[in-house]
């Protein structure tokens, strides 16, 4: 038999602002008693503790969240009083009553093999640190031990402690009581279904039926199924009806014909009994049996102990009155409490929530804070700290004047074929989604190239790091922690002065720009990846000197930067001439383009620069290859089909590549016809010459089908709940899914989230890659895709953007994309497998999607370069 392990408490760590060292265990006050400083009035009930059993879900945070509201709180130790509270404070006064100011209790979560049953004996009995148990939705099924862990023990064992299973959770508490999982008769993810419930607690204050209002929101592939469950288990919730519902068509619940059902008579409260057995033996997963028409079984409870399922998922952003299912099970896990010695004790004499539970598994130790920098007063410097200048100037209404941004780029920075450049290019600004372009090239002092390798394709592997700068100058490093790591420790060496970049509009003020590429989830969540990439799994300028346009307006921006603390040495003085000259020289170029307008057509058959084109005599006849002929990506296609059928997961992005030699292509040109062909508000360009590397990214511009949608968003919730203060994630029910398309706009668009003390790394290690371009839950989602994808993604499903030097970030994703490197065109295609792809649709729709960047391709093939001038690549076509 294994030993049983004990988690090693990790060395003591500052705690977060919000979770006071007063959290203790205590006995709800008296009606009526003092409150404690000036607010008198009845004291606030005990929070109730949480432990949250994580299943390798992508949605596990989101219930976080939920819990960290609905669950309660406890007040500093002097509270304010009633003159002195603020609405606006962080008191959630909208969700509990009474008028205190109070911090979050978050639930601890810990994934389903982080404890033991002995850590969980621990934790629940001895040191009586928790209320009640949630087990979290997840990948796979209850049979499968490595899918569940510790939960079906949990089931088992704690009868005596309130237990609410979400999907995986509830498929769970049938199983240990010998129900069958089976396929569902329809694999459903991210759809919705109306429900209607027995009227048990669980429901309380929710209505029942059709059209009654309670929708709720499915990813699920298995199910209970009800004929088989034993008498220990009751059915408490079903489907109202076969109609599935979309994201959009639920958002209006209407309650005028419905009747609100919930009683405490159907809350029991006996003694802990043994639970019914499989033998050991782990059932296979059949086929659904006949399930009563439409009735899919959505809810059970435990006849004896307060242990309840549910089969949908309460905490997405679409499911009506999933809060409410939260608050009734609170009340039934306080109303429990109240019956049962055990937890009356458990109130009583619970130590300090953070002195015994291991700070590496509370939510609340995983947030990374730093010291805000005074705007006014320059710090003192730390050794290898820079305290960053920013002088800038601004042109009013230029753009019109002079044809558009990529005049502005070609002048400035497409000379000697436009290299170590990059350009962050709105080319199309349909909605605000992408009011601004970032452009600027090898730059003053400051500016350098970090080029990136890991080294070796698993979790926590380090890589080599290059460094190049201005001179010319390069340096070799190996990073233990790895890239990530890298660029967070580098943003927080730089201070800054906030009165800089008062006025500007926009968020990047100079920094770091460049890509991820997907490779670098192994420092994410990922744990290997399958195959190397060809291209660096990593590469960012520091642009110390940059243009900025504004296409709402008009207006052109002029950015320098440079360190102050070099002032003080002759090295600053000549710092600081080489960024004013910039600026100088930067202006009266810009100013003279508007002589030179009707000479600056880049799309017709003049010239830039005086450079000159041929036109190949004979037509390059490479084309495209595909990584997959047509039969194996359909093949893939059905294995995921086949795995989401498994309850493996709820979408897999697939992805192929494509490639085809283009020896003397024209980046730029290349570049130029593809903003043209397909504008999109995340486009960019990129060239890191010493790689011989060029990237023309063009993002797409196309609708997604709701149901993915509804995924993504919830997925993205859930990442951002991973990093932000609890319950502190407020998102409008519905809103804009496209704008979650970028990492940065998912974090500033959901209202209300706290985002202050975070560092932009941390948020891009927790969404990191995009969901949309893995599945849901994306941990297994990427496992799966590395058995099927025979090649590396590379800069392909990454991201391009920028983090500002002053902690402000925005990142896209990396798709309709050529990328072009060392002499090869690579493309990468794919598409979301849902439960309702059919597989050749999905084959056409990953050509549909190739065909732009491929076409462009096609077409700059055609031209080559007049061997008499080493210059000509600065000439474009249409």
């Amino acid at each position: 038999m294994a030993a049983l392990r004990l988690p090693t408490p990790p060395p003591p760590r500052a705690p977060a602002p919000w979770l006071h060292s007063s959290h203790r265990r205590r006995v709800a006050a008296p009606r009526g008693a003092g409150g404690g400083g000036g607010g008198g009035g009845a004291a606030p009930p005990p929070p109730v503790r949480t432990l949250l059993i994580d299943n390798y879900d992508s949605y596990t945070y989101n219930i976080f969240q939920e819990l960290s509201v609905v669950n309660g709180g406890e007040p500093p130790p002097r509270l304010p009083s009633r003159e002195t509270m603020a609405c606006d404070c962080h008191c959630f006064c909208s969700t509990f009553p009474w008028p205190v100011f109070f911090f979050p209790v978050p639930p601890v979560v810990v994934r389903n093999d982080e404890w033991t049953w002995r850590d969980v004996y621990r934790w629940v009995y001895k040191e009586r640190a928790f209320d009640n148990i949630v087990i979290s939705p997840g990948p796979g099924s209850p049979a499968c031990p490595s899918d569940i862990g510790i939960g079906l023990r949990i089931l088992c064992e704690c009868g005596d402690i309130p237990i609410l299973g979400v999907c995986l959770g509830h498929q769970a508490l049938g199983f240990v009581h010998g129900a069958k999982i089976v396929h569902a008769p329809e694999a459903i993810h991210g759809r919705l279904s109306e429900l209607e419930h027995n009227g048990c607690y669980l429901f309380n204050h929710i209505p029942s039926g059709i059209n009654s209002g309670f929708k709720v929101v499915r990813y699920h592939s298995l199910v209970i199924e009800p004929d088989s469950l034993s008498e220990d288990l009751i059915s408490i919730a079903w489907t109202a009806s076969p109609k599935m519902l979309s994201f959009l068509e639920s958002d209006k619940p209407d309650i005028t014909s419905s009747t609100l059902w919930g009683s405490l008579d159907n809350l029991f409260v006996t003694n802990q009994s043994e639970c019914s057995s499989t033998g050991g033996k782990m059932p296979s997963i059949n086929d659904a049996s006949e399930l009563d028409g439409y009735r899919v079984l959505m809810g059970v409870r435990h006849s004896t102990r307060p242990h309840y399922g549910v089969q949908f998922h309460p905490e997405s952003v679409a499911t009506h009155y999933g809060r409410q299912i939260f608050q009734n099970f609170k009340k039934i896990t306080t109303d429990f409490g109240l019956q049962t010695p055990l937890l009356q004790e458990r109130k009583i004499s619970s130590p300090d929530l953070k002195n015994f539970v291991a700070n590496d598994l509370l939510h609340s130790a995983r947030l990374k804070l730093w010291d805000s920098v005074g705007p006014c007063a320059l710090p003192k410097r730390s050794s290898g700290d820079k305290c960053l200048r920013l002088q800038w100037k601004k042109i009013d209404n230029f753009l019109n004047r002079i044809g558009g941004s990529e005049n502005i780029f070609s002048v400035l920075f497409g000379h000697h074929s436009a290299e170590d450049t990059f350009w962050l290019d709105s080319s199309s600004v349909d909605q605000n989604r992408a009011r601004f372009s970032f452009m600027g090239g090898k730059g003053g002092p400051l500016w350098k190239q970090m080029t990136f390798h890991l080294a070796s394709q698993r979790a926590n592997c380090g890589g080599n790091l290059t460094i190049r700068d201005a001179y010319g100058c390069t340096v070799r490093n190996f990073l233990k922690d790895g890239f990530l790591d890298f660029l967070d420790k580098e943003m927080q060496s730089i201070q800054y002065i906030e009165k800089d970049y008062e006025g500007l509009p926009f968020d990047f003020h100079g920094g770091f720009v460049g890509y991820i590429g997907y490779g670098l989830k192994v420092e994410c969540d990922a744990s290997s990846n399958s195959a190397k990439s060809s291209t660096p799994d990593a590469c960012f300028f520091f642009a110390d000197n940059l243009v900025v346009v504004d296409h709402n307006n008009g207006d052109v921006y002029i950015l320098s930067l440079h360190d102050e603390y070099s002032s003080g040495n002759g090295d600053g003085d000549y710092q600081n001439s080489i960024h004013s000259l910039w600026l100088a020289n930067t202006e009266k170029k810009l100013l003279r383009m508007d002589a030179m307008a009707p000479r600056l057509s880049i799309n017709g058959n003049s010239s830039i620069n005086g450079n000159s084109f041929t036109i190949s005599s004979s037509v390059n006849k490479q084309r495209f290859v595909i990584e997959k002929s047509k039969d194996e990506y359909i093949r893939d296609v059905q294995s995921c089909l086949d795995y989401i059928r498994d309850g493996e997961s709820y979408e897999l992005c697939l992805t192929t590549q494509m490639k085809r030699r283009t020896d003397y292509m024209d980046a730029l040109k290349l570049y130029l016809k593809l903003r043209k062909q397909n504008p999109a508000p995340y486009a960019a360009w990129l060239n890191f010459s010493s790689e011989n590397l060029s990237i023309c990214c063009s993002s797409p511009e196309s609708e997604k089908d709701q149901a993915e949608n509804l995924m993504i968003v919830d997925l993205l919730r859930n990442d951002l709940g991973k990093v932000c203060e609890p319950g502190s994630v407020h998102v409008p029910r519905l809103m804009d899914v496209e704008s979650y398309k970028t990492v940065h706009t998912m974090v500033s668009t959901i209202r209300g989230t706290k985002m202050s003390d975070l560092s932009p790394v941390d948020c891009v290690k927790a969404a990191f890659p995009g969901g949309s371009m893995t599945g849901a839950p994306k941990v297994r989602s990427m496992e799966i895709l590395d058995s099927l994808e025979t090649s590396p993604r590379g800069i392909y499903s990454g991201s391009v953007g920028f983090f500002s030097y002053n902690k402000t970030f925005d990142l896209n994703i990396v798709i309709r994309t050529v990328v072009l490197h060392n002499g090869e065109a690579s493309i990468g295609a794919g598409g979301a497998i849902v439960a309702l792809s059919d597989p050749e649709a999905e084959y056409n729709e990953m050509l549909l999607k190739a065909k732009a960047p491929t076409k462009v391709v096609e077409e700059c093939s055609q031209q080559i370069y007049n061997p008499d001038r080493s210059d000509s690549m600065q000439t474009t076509v249409s």
